[in-house]
């Protein structure tokens, strides 16, 4: 007989453990998402995966922020998270720190999601959910990656595709961790 577990039965860590423990070295840069709704469940993701962090640029909200709580569900007190005003000098201080910065953008230089290589150290820009990562960004991005769509919609809700993007990194990992 199959028996759903209980939530104390899912053996996660609490957040003081979660807050010392090694982080996966990919950071998120949300380049001026609109909803703050998305932004949670963006902070949620984070959290399930491990992150390092979250920038939350431009006119991304931030916490507090009741919707951004409402979908977060808690995650706002362990995902490190940041906001910075502009793109480009957020860009730039991960590159000086060596990140790798991968857009999530439909562009004639796209590398389809199951087709990417994986750096190790990675800051994912996500954009807009209207206009996409920001032109401010695009000259700063190392990589484009985009998932592959079969309907007659030409994007996913940018927190649904944050959370595919996040599994398919650590997808990659899971044998080595």
């Amino acid at each position: 007989m199959i028996k759903k577990l209980k939530l104390e039965e899912l053996n996660r860590v609490d957040l003081s453990t979660y807050r010392q423990m090694t982080k996966r070295p990919l950071v998120l840069v949300l380049d001026n998402i609109r909803s703050a709704l998305n932004v949670g469940a963006v902070f949620r993701s984070a959290d399930a995966f491990a992150i390092t962090k979250i920038y939350l640029v431009g006119i991304t909200p931030v916490p507090p922020h009741p919707d951004i709580s409402k979908a977060a569900i808690g995650a706002t007190l362990s995902v490190v998270h940041e906001y910075v005003s502009d793109i480009a000098s957020c860009l730039k201080a991960l590159k000086a720190e060596n990140y790798l910065i991968v857009g999530l953008e439909q562009t004639n230089k796209s590398t389809a999601l199951q087709s990417y290589a994986w750096d190790e150290k990675v800051a994912l820009v996500v954009g807009n959910e209207v206009e996409g990562i920001s032109n401010e960004a695009l000259e700063w991005i190392d990589d484009f990656i985009e998932i592959p769509q079969f309907g007659t919609k030409h994007s996913l809700n940018v927190s649904v595709a944050v959370g595919l993007v996040l599994w398919d990194y650590i997808r990659t990992r899971l044998s080595t961790d």
